[in-house]
C-alpha cells in the first residue's frame, strides 16, 4: 500500500495509443520491474485491440482530421517557402559571405582550381544554382559591391533558401518520428519557421542552409530507422540505415562540422550494438550481420560519398586558378594552363626556381624585405602558400667555391646528392642563412634568416642537399628533378635541417608559416622535405610530354590536410578588432547578434539575431531536460517510479538523442582556437528546438486538453508576435537603423550602436 502511495504514475489520455510510441528506446533502462507493475502501470499497458479515431461531424474537418498528417507539412512547406522566398532579390549588394562562398560557385563555371578550408559540395551546390541562373562566373563578388544588371542573383539566393525552407517540415515529420503528439510537432516546425536567424541564414548565397538541411535529414533519418528496430533486416530497416549513411555523407561533405553528426549517430549506433551483444537469444550471425550491416552503411557509404565529392570537385576545376599554391607540385602540373609541366627536368647551378615544402599543408619558401623584431633581425624567411615573386631562390655554387668547378664543357652542371648549394633569393639578392639563433616560435630550433649578398657572407650560407627519392617509377638517379624529387637541406656548419612545420608567425610575419632549422634531425619528417615547383633555365629543354603524373588519392590526402591545417590557422587576432565574431557563451541567449552589411543610411541592413524566444525557450528546455533526468534518476534510486517502462524509455530516447545532438555542436567550440560566429550555432540550436516541444509534451500529458491548448497557444502566440515585431531584421531594414532601435531588447546587440 505504501508503494502505490509513492509511486506517481503519468496517463496518456489525450493521446490515441501509437505501437511505435510503446516500443520504447533500446537505450533506455528499466525502472520498473514487470513483476512489480500496480494496477495503474497494468491500465496504462498497450491495449490488445485497435483504437478506433473519433472524427468531428463536420465533413470539412473530418477530412482534415483524417488527413491530417498530409495536410499539416504541406502547409508548414508552403508557409515556410513564402517566408524564406519573400523580398528576397530587395539587396542587388553582396551579403556578408556572398563574397566568399559566391566567388567559389563562380570557380565552378570558369573550372579554375581555388583553395577553401569546406569541403566541395555545399560549393558545387552554389555553381549550379548559377548554372540554373545562367550565370557564366564572370562577377568577382566582391564584398559590398553591387550585382550587374542581367545577373539573376535572386534565383541563386531562391536556390540556397529551398534547403532552408525544408528544413520546417522535415522539423514536422522528424518531430512525429520522435512520436511528439502533433501540436507539439507543429509547435517545432513553427519554432524553425520563425526563427529570425535560421530564416535570415537561408536567403543568401552561403553554405548554412544546406548544411542545416543535410543535419535535419540524418535526424530524420536516424528516428525513422530507430523506429523499425524491431524489424531488422526488413527493406524499409536497410532503406534508413542506407539513408541515414547517405546523410552524414552528405553533412560531413558540406561543412566538417558534420563530423558532429557523424559522432552522434556513432553514439547511437554503438549503444544499439551493446544492448544487442546482451541480447543472448540473439544467433552470433545475426549479430555479425547488424555490424556489417552498420559498417557498410555508416562507415564505407558516408567515406565514399565524401571522396567522391572530392573526385567531383578535382574533374570540375581542370584549370589552374589562385588555389594551385594549396596542393603539391605534381597536381598543379596537371592542371591547364599551369607552367609546371613544362619545366625542365633535372636542376641545375644557375637555376631559378621555387622550393615547396613537402610536408602536407606545406608552402612554398619565402623571403620578403621585412626584418625580424627580435633575434638577428636580419630579414625574415617564411613559407607562403600563394604564388609571389618573392617565392623566387637562384641556385649558386657555394661560399668560397670556384665557378669554373661547377661547369661542364656545356657550362651546365647538374645538382646532384650530396651538393654544397647557396640559395640567394631572386628579389632581394640575400642568401638563405642559418646560425645559432632561437627561432622565432619554435625557440628550441635555429633560426632561419635572409643575410647578405653575392659579396656579403660566410660559410653559414652553404646548405647540403639530400635526396630522400623520387616519386617518379624506374628512376634511380642521384640527381634533383623538378616536382617529383623529395630533398632535404641540411645546413653545412649547424647541421640541421630545413623545416617548416605549419607552425604561424603573429602579425609581424603577416600569418606566414615559420621556417626553421632543425636540430634533431628528423630525417623522415616530411616537413624536412622540399621539392622544386617552378624552375626555369634557358639553358635546359623543357620536360617532355607527360612526365609529371600525380595520384588521385595523394591529392586527395594532400588537400585534406591543408584544409585542416588553414582552419586551424583561423585564430583571433588580438591586435584587430572582429566586430563579428563572438564568443559561443553567448549564443543560447541570443546575446549577440551579427551585421551582415554595411550599416549606412542608403544601405538595405540585415541583422543575424535570433527569435528570442525560440532561443531562450529551447535552452531553458536543454537545462530543465539536464535537471529532471536527474530527478527521475535520484528518485529510482530510492524505489520511487514516476514513469513506466514504456515512458522511461521513451523519454530517455528522445531526450538523450536531442541533448547529446545539442551538446555535440555546441560544447566543442569553447575548445577550439579558431575565431567563431553566431552561425556556428545554428546546428546545436536546432537540435535544442526540439526539446522544448517534447518536454511540453511530457509534462502536460496529465493535464486537461483545455488546459494543454492554454500552455501551448501561449508559447504559439509569443513565437508569432516576436517575429513580426523582428521581421524587419531579415527582410532588410532601409534608412537610418535608429528608426529600429526599440528592437534592441539587449545591450549587448550592436544594432543600433
Amino acid at each position: 500500500m505504501d508503494n502505490l502511495k509513492r509511486r506517481h504514475n503519468a496517463t496518456f489520455t489525450d493521446t490515441p495509443y501509437d505501437p511505435a510510441f510503446y516500443n520504447g528506446g533500446i537505450q533506455g533502462t528499466q525502472p520498473i520491474p514487470s513483476d512489480d507493475l500496480t494496477q495503474s502501470d497494468k491500465l496504462h499497458k498497450p491495449p490488445s485491440f485497435p483504437v478506433i479515431p473519433q472524427y468531428s461531424s463536420n465533413k470539412y474537418l473530418a477530412y482534415c482530421q483524417q488527413h491530417h498528417e498530409v495536410i499539416i507539412p504541406t502547409v508548414l512547406t508552403i508557409l515556410s517557402f513564402w517566408t524564406r522566398f519573400r523580398l528576397i532579390s530587395l539587396s542587388k549588394t553582396v551579403v556578408w559571405d556572398e563574397a566568399h562562398f559566391g566567388k567559389f560557385g563562380s570557380h565552378y563555371l570558369k573550372h579554375d582550381f581555388y583553395f577553401d578550408v569546406h569541403p566541395p559540395l555545399g560549393k558545387m551546390l552554389v555553381g549550379l544554382s548559377g548554372v540554373l541562373a545562367g550565370y557564366n562566373g564572370s562577377f568577382g563578388f566582391e564584398s559590398g559591391s553591387t550585382y550587374p544588371d542581367g545577373m539573376h542573383y535572386g534565383v541563386m539566393r531562391i536556390f540556397n533558401a529551398m534547403w532552408g525552407a525544408l528544413l520546417v517540415p522535415l522539423a514536422y515529420l522528424t518531430a512525429r518520428q520522435l512520436n511528439l503528439t502533433v501540436k507539439a510537432s507543429v509547435l517545432a516546425a513553427t519554432m524553425v519557421l520563425l526563427d529570425t536567424a535560421l530564416l535570415c541564414i537561408s536567403r543568401f548565397i552561403l553554405l548554412d542552409s544546406m548544411l542545416l538541411f543535410f543535419t535535419c535529414t540524418t535526424l530524420y533519418c536516424l528516428s525513422k530507422f530507430h523506429n523499425l528496430k524491431n524489424e531488422s533486416f526488413s527493406e524499409d530497416w536497410y532503406l534508413w540505415l542506407f539513408m541515414t549513411g547517405l546523410s552524414l555523407g552528405c553533412v560531413l561533405s558540406v561543412k566538417w562540422v558534420g563530423l558532429f553528426a557523424v559522432a552522434l549517430v556513432g553514439i547511437y549506433t554503438v549503444e544499439d550494438l551493446w544492448d544487442k551483444l546482451g541480447d543472448l537469444q540473439m544467433p552470433k550471425h545475426t549479430y555479425a550481420k547488424h555490424w556489417v550491416s552498420r559498417i557498410v552503411c555508416l562507415i564505407v557509404l558516408p567515406l565514399v560519398i565524401y571522396i567522391m565529392c572530392f573526385a567531383l570537385h578535382f574533374a570540375i576545376l581542370y584549370k589552374s586558378g589562385d588555389g594551385d599554391a594549396q596542393m603539391s607540385s605534381l597536381f598543379q602540373a596537371n592542371l591547364e594552363g599551369s607552367s609546371l609541366g613544362q619545366n625542365p627536368l633535372e636542376l641545375a647551378y644557375g637555376s631559378k626556381l621555387t622550393i615547396k615544402n613537402f610536408g602536407y599543408g606545406g608552402g612554398l619558401l619565402h623571403s620578403h624585405i621585412q626584418k625580424f623584431p627580435e633575434g638577428s633581425k636580419q630579414q625574415q624567411v617564411t613559407c607562403y602558400h600563394h604564388k609571389d615573386d618573392n617565392n623566387h631562390w637562384i641556385i649558386k655554387t657555394p661560399r668560397n667555391a670556384k665557378e669554373e668547378d661547377y661547369e661542364d664543357e656545356n657550362n651546365i652542371r647538374y645538382v646532384k646528392d650530396g651538393d654544397i648549394i647557396r640559395l640567394v633569393h631572386a628579389s632581394t639578392g640575400v642568401n638563405l642563412h642559418s646560425h645559432p639563433v632561437s627561432a622565432p616560435i619554435t625557440t628550441g630550433q635555429w633560426e632561419v634568416s635572409g643575410y647578405g649578398s653575392e659579396t656579403v657572407g660566410d660559410g653559414q650560407d652553404n646548405w647540403k642537399v639530400e635526396v630522400v627519392g623520387d616519386i617518379s617509377k624506374g628512376y634511380d638517379n642521384n640527381g634533383v628533378r623538378s616536382l617529383t624529387t623529395r630533398f632535404r637541406l641540411r645546413h653545412v656548419q649547424q647541421g640541421c635541417l630545413l623545416t617548416a612545420n605549419n607552425v604561424i608567425l603573429p602579425q609581424w610575419g603577416f600569418k606566414q608559416v615559420e621556417v626553421h632549422c632543425d636540430k634533431r634531425n628528423r630525417v623522415d619528417d616530411p616537413h624536412t622535405w622540399w621539392n622544386v615547383e617552378e624552375h626555369y633555365n634557358d639553358k635546359l629543354p623543357p620536360a617532355p610530354a607527360n612526365a609529371y603524373k600525380s595520384h588521385f588519392f595523394q591529392d586527395f590526402w594532400h588537400l585534406n590536410v591543408a584544409m585542416w591545417t588553414s582552419n586551424n590557422a583561423l585564430i583571433p587576432d588580438p591586435d584587430k578588432i572582429d566586430i563579428l565574431s563572438s564568443e559561443p557563451a553567448e549564443w543560447p541567449l541570443a546575446s549577440v547578434g551579427l551585421r551582415m552589411c554595411g550599416w549606412d543610411d542608403n544601405t538595405i541592413k540585415f541583422y543575424l539575431l535570433g527569435n528570442p524566444i525560440v532561443w531562450w525557450s529551447s535552452f531553458l528546455s536543454v537545462l530543465v531536460f539536464a535537471t529532471s533526468t536527474i530527478f527521475y534518476i535520484v528518485r529510482m534510486q530510492r524505489k520511487i517510479y514516476d514513469l513506466t517502462n514504456a515512458q522511461w524509455d521513451q523519454y530517455l530516447y528522445v531526450g538523450k538523442t536531442l541533448f547529446l545532438g545539442w551538446f555535440l555542436h555546441y560544447i566543442p567550440f569553447f575548445i577550439m582556437g579558431r575565431v567563431t560566429y553566431l552561425h556556428h550555432y545554428f546546428p546545436a540550436l536546432y537540435f535544442s528546438i526540439f526539446m522544448g516541444p517534447f518536454l511540453m509534451d511530457h509534462f502536460t500529458r496529465t493535464c486537461s486538453s483545455r488546459t494543454q491548448w492554454i500552455i501551448f497557444g501561449v508559447l504559439y502566440t509569443s513565437i508569432i508576435l516576436v517575429f513580426i515585431y523582428f521581421s524587419p531584421l531579415v527582410y532588410g531594414m532601409s534608412g537610418p537603423v535608429t528608426a529600429y532601435s526599440g528592437r534592441k531588447w539587449l545591450n549587448s546587440w550592436n544594432l543600433v550602436d
